[in-house]
C-alpha cells in the first residue's frame, strides 16, 4: 500500500490545451452514446425514466482480437451523464482527460463507461430500494452485460473496475463487496464511508432547517419542487439526506424515513442502523464482505485533506478495514491530497492510469 501527497492534476499540458475553452478533438478515442431500456427501472416508485443514456469511450481503432479492461464511472450525488462534458476554467473535461490517457502510449488501452443513475431526488446510491428503484440491478444486471455484449471487454472481475467520486465513490466502495463476481477493481474519490463522520454531523442542521416545515420532509420536498432549486441555504444538505433516506431507509411503500427525529434531531437507532449496515467500513466487518474485500485485485482510494464531509477520515477507515481482511498491501493505493470536496475530478486520470496498468494483464 502506498500513501503519498501527490501534486494536483495530470501534469503539464501544452498551453493551448490547458487554457482553451473549446473542446479538445478526440483522435485516439471515441464516445458512443447508447440508450438502455431498463427492465429493472420500469415502474420505479418515483416515476423516473427507465430509458437511460449510456456513454462508452473506447479506443478509436481497437486491435482485432484484443480484449480491453473496462472502468465504469459513477456520478456524484446530483450528478448526471452530461456533466462529464462540463468544463471548468483552466481544466479539461473528464472525457478529454480520458482521451489524453488513450493517446498516451505508456498507458494500457481501456474502455470507460459513463453510467446515468439520476433519480428525482438527485441520485440512487446505486442500491435496490423501494424508495428509488432497482439501481444496483440496473447497473450490474443490465448495463454490464450490455457493454460486454457490444464491446471487446475483459469479462473477468480482475479486468473490470467501478469508479466514482462522493456518492459515486460510495458505489465504487460498496459494489465490489456486494458483487465480487463482477467488479474486482475500484477507484473511490472521497467516497461516502464512516457514516458517523460524513452523515451524522448534518442531522441537527437538517432538523433545524425542517422546522420551517413543521418537521415534515414531504412538505420540504413540495416546497423545493415549487421554486428554483438551491435558492435556500439548506437545500444541498436536506436534499441529499432525503435522497439517501429514500435509498437506505425507505418504508415498504417507498416513503423515505429519516434516521433522526426531524423535530428534535434525536437519532432513531433502528433507522440509523439501516444506514450503518450500508457503510463500506462496517460492511468489511461482516464475513461475506470481508471475503470479497480480501479478493480484490486493485484498489485506489483517495480524498482531500480539507474535505467538507470528512471523507478523508472515511477513506482512511475503509483502507484500514480492508487491510484487516488480509488484502495484500501492494494491491492498494491510498492517497490524501490537499483540497476540499468539490471539483476534484482531476483525480480520475491518475486513478484510471493506475487501474489500467493492473487490469490490462487480466484473464479474458
Amino acid at each position: 500500500m502506498s500513501t503519498t501527497n501527490a501534486p494536483r492534476g495530470p501534469g503539464p499540458l501544452p498551453p493551448d490545451l490547458s487554457v482553451a475553452p473549446w473542446p479538445l478533438p478526440l483522435l485516439a478515442s471515441e464516445v458512443v452514446e447508447h440508450t438502455i431500456v431498463s427492465q429493472a427501472l420500469c415502474d420505479n416508485p418515483l416515476g423516473d425514466a427507465h430509458e437511460r443514456p449510456l456513454w462508452v469511450q473506447a479506443p478509436r481503432e481497437p486491435v482485432p482480437g484484443r480484449r480491453y479492461p473496462v472502468a465504469y464511472v459513477l456520478p456524484a450525488y446530483n450528478g448526471h451523464i452530461t456533466m462529464w462534458r462540463n468544463r471548468l476554467p483552466y481544466r479539461l473535461t473528464t472525457i478529454e482527460e480520458v482521451e489524453l490517457l488513450t493517446a498516451d502510449p505508456t498507458v494500457p488501452d481501456l474502455i470507460v463507461v459513463y453510467v446515468e443513475s439520476w433519480s428525482r431526488y438527485g441520485g440512487s446510491q446505486f442500491v435496490d430500494s423501494p424508495g428509488t428503484g432497482r439501481y444496483e440491478s440496473y447497473l450490474c444486471d443490465e448495463v454490464v452485460p450490455f457493454v460486454d455484449a457490444h464491446y471487446p471487454t475483459l469479462t473477468a472481475p480482475e479486468g473490470r473496475a467501478v469508479t466514482g467520486k462522493s456518492s459515486g465513490g460510495y458505489g465504487a466502495l460498496a459494489l465490489p463487496l456486494r458483487r465480487p463476481d463482477l467488479f474486482g477493481c475500484l477507484a473511490s474519490h472521497a467516497g461516502d464511508a464512516l457514516f458517523e463522520t460524513c452523515f451524522l454531523p448534518g442531522f441537527p442542521l437538517a432538523a433545524r432547517a425542517l422546522a420551517e416545515f413543521d418537521g415534515d420532509i414531504h412538505a420540504y420536498w413540495d416546497d423545493f419542487r415549487s421554486r428554483v432549486s438551491r435558492t435556500k441555504p439548506y437545500d444541498y444538505l436536506v436534499g441529499i439526506l432525503l435522497g439517501v433516506a429514500a435509498s437506505f431507509s425507505a418504508a415498504d411503500d417507498g416513503a423515505p424515513i429519516l434516521p433522526f427525529d426531524p423535530r428534535s434531531g434525536r437519532l432513531r437507532p433502528e433507522v440509523w442502523q439501516r444506514w450503518l449496515d450500508r457503510d463500506p467500513v462496517r460492511m468489511l466487518e461482516r464475513p461475506e464482505y470481508a471475503a470479497a474485500g480480501r479478493g480484490l485485485h486493485a484498489v485506489w482510494v483517495d480524498a482531500g485533506t480539507r474535505d467538507e464531509h470528512f471523507l478523508d477520515l472515511g477513506a482512511a477507515a475503509f483502507v484500514d478495514a480492508l487491510t484487516a481482511t488480509g488484502l495484500p498491501g501492494d494491491r492498494v493505493h491510498f492517497e490524501l491530497f490537499e483540497d476540499g470536496h468539490p471539483a476534484v475530478e482531476y483525480r480520475y486520470p491518475p486513478a484510471l492510469r493506475w487501474l489500467a496498468e493492473r487490469m490490462s494483464g487480466s484473464a479474458r
